[in-house]
């Protein structure tokens, strides 16, 4: 009997797939920000430091894991060392993400149709809050009807690429949206650079502050991007990694995802910077006052850069934030494709049956919670639990266990990288993934834990980051423990 699993058509289409996941909102909106705060073209350094030293050897950890036993995270680790709960909570961490990122992707969305006319008018951030989000004070679950809409069609777009399945879906949305996106953002760029005042901003993010590079905190920063912008640690690069064929070169994909991902990540900061210092140009102040990260950024920030234009500005504005959206697209694919294939290797269901339980679940969930006037305080304390605790959590403990417990199985997933590598992974590779990826990540945990417990975190009420931030890792848990007791279905007569 053959193996039914899909593939990707070829390797392209994996390392394709891969960038895609890889580069999302993030790059745009967080990369530029974390690199002018930590040193600015001294944060270079230890962030190429950080990809070789940890992101790559996690990343090449996650296509062995993957590969080696092509299942997604909870039968891969059940298979590798009998941790099917560890594959269920990188699970479940996908699982949240997925259902607030479709939030924030429809926002861009329709912030692409608001760039023509500049309909946010001159106050940006009451037009955000206020107008489009209608956010409320504390937690309000009253209805908007502009947020639920978007969001309808975000996960309509999403469900009907899933649909498709790895190849025909995945694969294909890929090939389109990351060509779409590179040209987007080369002609954003090409603008941005030509704008007044667009040498001040790059100097701003390229002129190095070497005093930075004595601070541990930009090391832990980054560190801790990598993690996040390679999607390294919560099971996408082990689930993509479950489809490709038997004799693949997995060091050389890795390579190339990476420097992919960090070329974008370099150029987004190129392009935001530009705008900026023209921002700062036309309001005849410093870029350090009209520096922004995240959603303030893109949605306050960016809307005033564009309507600094005049009506030149429209044609900016669609294309920033059809670049987000874009980006957003394909990695939400790859979100939402590990919890599909984890529930159709664990219960037997059919590609169709796991995306519309899993997926339509996850929309009916996400346009409940997120189309309220609580929508951006789901969606800030949702996401900083998720990516801090829930990612550098799961990520630790699946290295740890390894490299520390499990030394023997860590030199079999060498081997079998190793097999067909272009690059072959040696002593260093071991070294790295017991000593300095782990301690990173414990370092960065018990900071982010040890912050919460003593000053919160934002200005939300501690009942909210209790009963939001709790929540989620209540799933966590919840999710990872109930699913670990379902029942297997039967292994076919080609995995027994």
């Amino acid at each position: 009997m053959t193996d039914k699993r899909e593939n990707w058509s070829a390797r392209s289409g994996f390392i394709i797939a891969a960038i895609g996941s890889a580069v999302g909102l993030g790059n745009i909106w967080r990369f530029p920000y974390v690199a002018y705060e930590n040193g600015g073209g001294a944060f270079l350094i230890p962030y190429l430091i950080a990809i070789f030293a940890a992101g790559l050897p996690l990343l090449f950890l996650d296509y062995a894991v993957g590969h080696k036993f092509r299942k997604a995270p909870p039968t891969a680790y059940k298979k590798l060392m009998n941790a099917e709960s560890l594959g269920w909570w990188q699970v479940m961490v996908t699982l949240i993400i997925g259902i607030y990122y479709a939030s924030v992707l429809s926002w861009a969305g329709s912030y692409m149709f608001y760039s023509f006319g500049q309909k946010w008018g001159t106050d940006t951030q009451n037009f955000f809050f206020k107008t489009y989000l209608q956010n409320g004070e504390g937690l309000q679950f009253g209805f908007v009807p502009t947020l639920f809409f978007g969001l309808v069609i975000v996960w309509a777009v999403v469900m009907f690429i899933l649909y498709g399945g790895v190849r025909r879906g995945v694969e294909l949305a890929n090939k389109i949206f990351m060509p779409l996106l590179v040209i987007l953002f080369t002609i954003l760029v090409i603008q941005a650079v030509r704008l007044p005042g667009a040498v001040d901003g790059l100097n701003a993010f390229f002129t190095p502050n070497w005093e930075a590079m004595t601070n541990y905190k930009v090391w832990l920063a980054a560190f801790g991007h990598i993690f996040f912008s390679l999607s390294v640690g919560f099971g996408i690069m082990l689930t993509y990694a479950s489809y490709l064929k038997p004799k693949t070169n997995m060091t050389g994909s890795g390579i190339v995802v990476a420097l992919a991902n960090s070329s974008f990540e370099i150029l987004a900061g190129i392009g935001v910077f530009a705008a900026l210092g023209f921002m700062a140009y036309s309001a005849g102040s410093s870029v350090e006052d009209v520096v922004s990260g995240g959603i303030g950024l893109a949605f306050i920030a960016f809307p005033k850069i564009i309507s600094s234009m005049g009506a030149g500005g429209d044609l900016f504005g669609f294309l920033f934030f059809a670049s987000l959206t874009v980006a957003g697209i394909t990695s939400m694919v790859s979100i939402l494709q590990v919890p599909i294939a984890a529930f159709q290797d664990k219960l037997g269901w059919s590609l169709k049956k796991s995306v519309t339980i899993i997926a339509g679940g996850s929309a009916v969930i996400s346009t409940l919670l997120f189309s309220s006037h609580s929508a951006i305080t789901f969606v800030d304390v949702i996401d900083y639990f998720a990516n801090n605790i829930g990612i550098v959590g799961g990520g630790l403990l699946s290295i740890i266990l390894l490299s520390w417990f499990r030394r023997p199985l860590l030199q079999q997933l060498k081997d079998h990288v190793n097999q067909y590598a272009s690059i072959k992974l040696g002593a260093s590779w071991n070294f790295l993934l017991t000593v300095v990826t782990p301690l990173s990540l414990l370092v960065a945990l018990c900071l982010t834990i040890n912050s919460i417990i003593r000053d919160g975190y934002g200005d939300y009420a501690a009942s909210t980051l209790w009963l939001v931030g709790g929540g989620t890792l209540a799933f966590f848990i919840l999710g990872a423990v109930i699913c670990s007791m379902l029942k297997d279905k039967e292994p076919s007569e080609q995995e027994k």
